[in-house]
């Protein structure tokens, strides 16, 4: 085995062993706390609720543990049994070696490398999260979505591969340069065009009706000097029972959106204080 093979090998085992031991640690915290609600939480949550979200969290851990092994022993398959060597070869040999083809090669890869980890992403919707009352999704819709991710990942991946590809071809040694330009040219476009095109294709978003929680919204918003000009709510009971909020979009195109099952869970009170949070990623800077 070469050296940077060996280093590849290490680094990938030495994530996989740092990514357990960590959910290992995350696991006996929680089993430490397990035997009764702690203090701050008295008259917040009953004992059977705690100790049900005790065992969601366990559950989620122990088989995130095997998804994480299995993508590991994947991706070392694909790295160091020769098969990728191989497919280059078919590859090149039926469709040439232009930027086109290469690009091709590459995202075909991806795919594939995916592939095996599609009846995990199912077991752990219709399987764990279904066991714990969450999943309200059909298999319909956790098909049709995959589809239409597959289909933009054709449209928005593999024009990106090529361009990379010829920033290569192109640049020389200052490629990894350029590359970098337009990866996160690319991303920033991401951010602008995904609340209006993207993120509607899987979701329904409609605008906040006129009421008091909208008013007490967008007041936060003023005063914290939040730059977003629409609140939408979007259906996102049509697949989980968990609840979100998160601000998406650049600039003027900024909006925040709240899930239906969070406005059906939280009293207005709690939904400003939620909010507040999401202004304070925004204010530190954690999304751009």
């Amino acid at each position: 085995m070469q050296p940077f093979a060996v280093i590849a090998l290490l680094l990938i085992l030495g994530r996989v062993f740092a990514e357990l031991w960590l959910s290992r640690l995350n696991r006996s915290h929680v089993c430490a706390h397990a035997n009764e609600v702690p203090t701050v939480f008295h008259g917040i949550i009953d004992e059977p609720k705690y100790r049900r979200s005790i065992d969601y969290t366990l559950a989620k851990s122990h088989f995130g543990d095997i998804v994480n092994e299995f993508d590991a022993a994947i991706l070392m398959a694909v790295l160091f049994s020769g098969v990728l060597p191989w497919a280059f070869e078919k590859f090149s040999a039926n469709f040439g070696s232009s930027v086109w083809a290469m690009a091709g090669f590459l995202f075909v890869v991806g795919i594939a490398v995916s592939v095996p980890a599609l009846p995990f992403d199912w077991y752990a919707q219709f399987r764990v999260e279904e066991r714990f009352g969450f999943n309200t999704t059909t298999l319909k819709t956790w098909i049709v979505d995959r589809i239409k991710g597959l289909l933009l990942a054709v449209l928005l991946g593999y024009p990106l591969l090529v361009l990379v590809l010829t920033m290569i071809e192109w640049t020389g040694a200052s490629w990894w340069l350029w590359a970098t330009v337009v990866v996160i040219t690319f991303q920033l476009l991401l951010m602008l065009i995904a609340p209006a095109i993207i993120m509607p294709l899987f979701n329904k978003f409609t605008p906040l009706p006129e009421g008091e929680l909208r008013e007490r919204l967008i007041a936060l918003a003023q005063r914290t000097d939040f730059p977003a000009r629409r609140i939408e709510v979007m259906d996102g009971s049509k697949c989980s029972r968990h609840s979100n909020a998160f601000f998406t979009g650049l600039g003027s195109f900024r909006k925040i959106v709240l899930f239906d099952t969070l406005i059906g869970q939280l009293t207005h009170a709690e939904l400003e204080s939620v909010l507040a949070h999401e202004v304070g990623h925004c204010k530190k800077r954690h999304v751009i």
